[in-house]
């Protein structure tokens, strides 16, 4: 991927979105005030709405973020995988990792995903299964080639099987635990994926 030079400006509204998730993570998006926000970044209240006009907003911004980078990620890898089944594995383990990297986020768009503002959350919601739908067309193509390989489910229920489990690492991953992100990734992939190996 290109690199992006980012402005200063840029550079403060990253600052804002990273410090808000974290609190947002921690006390919950309606118990946060747009004061605490700028105290934490270390801005006026006014100048803090120059960058995001309301908590809303910069949940919008977190959550539509989160999306747009998992997507990008998903797409990277099936495009790298030489077949269909490394596209499913590495689709895992790269969605292990990044979910256990960046907890504070996914807990914030796992858990405050009802505060979205209702004219928006239906968009984001369709946007999150862009993801899903790479997930499930390397899943197809994978059972296309080896029709012998029985997985016991429909595709969509065997992906939001697999899904459910890897985005429950958010909840209990520990960094002091005995697996790295990557690591977990893998051995989580390797499980999940044992009924679809080729024979």
């Amino acid at each position: 991927m290109t690199d992006v030079v980012l402005t200063r400006a840029d550079q403060q509204r990253e600052r804002v979105l990273s410090l808000s998730a974290e609190i947002f993570s921690r006390r919950g998006f309606r118990a946060t005030s747009m004061n605490e926000i700028a105290a934490a970044v270390g801005l006026s209240k006014p100048t803090l709405y120059h960058y995001f006009r309301s908590k809303e907003e910069l949940l919008v911004r977190i959550y539509s973020d989160v999306l747009d980078e998992s997507r990008v990620l998903a797409e990277e890898v099936v495009a790298q995988a030489p077949t269909a089944f490394a596209a499913i594995r590495e689709l895992i383990s790269s969605r292990v990792a990044y979910t256990c990297r960046h907890q504070e986020l996914l807990k914030v768009c796992f858990e405050e995903e009802h505060e979205l503002p209702a004219d928006l959350a239906e968009h984001l919601l369709m946007r999150r299964h862009a993801f899903e739908d790479l997930f499930l067309s390397a899943l197809n193509r994978h059972l296309d080639e080896h029709p012998e390989i029985a997985i016991g489910m429909t595709p969509r229920v065997y992906v939001n099987m697999c899904l459910g489990a890897v985005n429950w690492t958010y909840k209990w991953f520990r960094a002091s635990g005995p697996a790295t992100p990557e690591q977990l990734g893998e051995q989580m992939a390797a499980s999940l994926t044992a009924s679809l190996e080729p024979a």
